[in-house]
């Protein structure tokens, strides 16, 4: 079974690998079923999704008409308005299927008018933290994508006792030396202060090359079983790190398995040969490629 840890100081013990449901955007509702039953079975008790991960919501609703209570439920909002989150929300929760949510987060809070924005009064943020006083939501969180992420997001706590943040962390984007130090000044400031930490990104590649391949994420993942393993690995050898899994569902087996194996850890030359033998580079180079 999948190691299980404090999921900062929300009082849940999540598994350690949390179930990405991006994977079920545009997925069949038979295989959808098959594949949430198999991540129970495999001992994950937390799935995350968003508004705007396609049908995601839907196909996680029936079935949680049956494991409510299995599972620690996250989504996202992009919004940044008052009105657009609260409705967004809502909107989530019909879809859904459920009268509560364990984790509302705000999606990829990064840039600066976007902050300003959903943080200030009458913005998101105000939708949100009304929504959990009405007992909708229990946590709020926040995400992010590309280098400025973490800063942004300790930036955010400063502002706001946010509950969860989540951030790319792998060995090629922790290379970085300025997004190593910063990855290392929002890690101290959640252990202090009881903030859960995902990631997202582990088995990464690099950005798509070959326009002609079967695409079930939007950067090309790893396929190699005992690279996979080191890239999980690697991540989750930070204790309080949880690890959010690839929208590419076929890898879904390769990433379980490794994660049965923490205590393996990798060095980091035998990253450094991964990254050497199969092209790896980072998703988010600063001030160059930031976007999805």
């Amino acid at each position: 079974m999948i190691e299980r840890s404090a999921f900062g100081r929300t009082g849940h013990d999540s598994s350690r690998i949390i179930f990405g449901a991006a994977a079920l955007a545009a997925m069949r509702q038979p295989r959808a079923d098959a594949l949430l039953d198999t991540i129970l079975e495999a001992g994950i008790n937390h799935v995350d999704t968003a508004a705007r991960y396609g049908e995601s919501e839907l196909r996680l609703a029936p079935w949680l008409k049956q494991h409510r209570g299995d599972v620690f439920l996250a989504t996202k909002t992009g919004e940044r308005s008052y009105e657009g989150a609260r409705a967004q929300l809502r909107r989530s929760l019909e879809r859904l299927g459920v009268d509560r949510l364990d984790l509302i987060q705000m999606h990829n809070l990064v840039d600066e008018d976007g902050c300003k924005q959903a943080l200030r009064e009458g913005g998101a943020l105000q939708a949100l933290v009304e929504a959990r006083d009405e007992g909708l939501v229990r946590f709020i969180g926040v995400t992010g994508h590309g280098t400025i992420a973490p800063a942004a997001h300790l930036a955010s706590l400063q502002a706001f006792p946010f509950d969860s943040v989540l951030f790319v962390h792998n060995f090629s984007m922790l290379q970085d030396a300025r997004y190593a130090a910063e990855v290392s000044a929002l890690t101290a400031h959640c252990r202090k202060h009881g903030v859960a930490m995902q990631t997202i990104k582990a088995i990464s590649r690099r950005r798509w090359q070959d326009d002609s391949a079967k695409r079930y994420s939007w950067y090309e993942p790893l396929r190699d079983a005992a690279a996979i393993a080191r890239a999980v690995r690697w991540t989750l050898k930070t204790p309080d790190h949880f690890l959010n899994t690839t929208s590419d569902a076929t890898l879904l087996p390769l990433v379980l398995a490794a994660a049965g194996g923490i205590d393996e850890a990798p060095s980091d030359a035998q990253m450094r040969a991964d990254h050497a033998a199969l092209g790896i580079e980072p998703l988010f180079v600063r001030g160059q490629i930031e976007g999805v």
